[in-house]
């Protein structure tokens, strides 16, 4: 197995994700920030937070799959999301699982940070994520 993913005794639990990974493969890929767009570019789930993160990490599973990976060999997730404010996670957690079987994303997932930010892209985008996965 490439990647393994653990949270040692006497870190901060529960949360819905491992703290550590640790990958033993050669190849690295990398998925930059993927948005709420479609393939011709169009907005989608635009104002939803949930709509556009499960819409994010479907576009993260086709990079990854382009690249010969899965969400079972990527490290890392990083989260970037406008305008963060505690009574977002709720929405943001909901995009997530929406979509957990569907691209078989582990649970506990891999190593994430949700990051706050003032803007993205463009006003209407509302997360933006980029993935870290290791290959043999």
């Amino acid at each position: 197995m490439t990647v393994r993913l653990l949270t040692p005794e006497g870190m901060f639990a529960p949360v819905p994700y491992h703290h550590v990974s640790i990958g033993t493969g050669t190849r690295q890929v990398h998925v930059a920030g993927q948005i709420a767009r479609d393939a011709d570019g169009d907005p989608v789930a635009t104002g939803d937070l949930a709509g556009q993160v499960a819409h994010a990490l479907r576009s993260t599973a086709r990079g990854l799959a382009g690249a010969g990976a899965s969400f079972a060999d990527v490290v890392r997730l990083r989260f970037f999301v406008t305008h963060w404010t505690p009574d977002k996670y709720d929405d943001f957690v909901a995009g997530i699982e929406r979509v957990v079987d569907e691209l078989g994303i582990p649970r506990p997932l891999p190593p994430l940070s949700a990051i706050g930010v003032d803007y993205l892209f463009e006003p209407d985008v509302l997360v933006e994520v980029e993935a870290y996965a290791v290959l043999d």
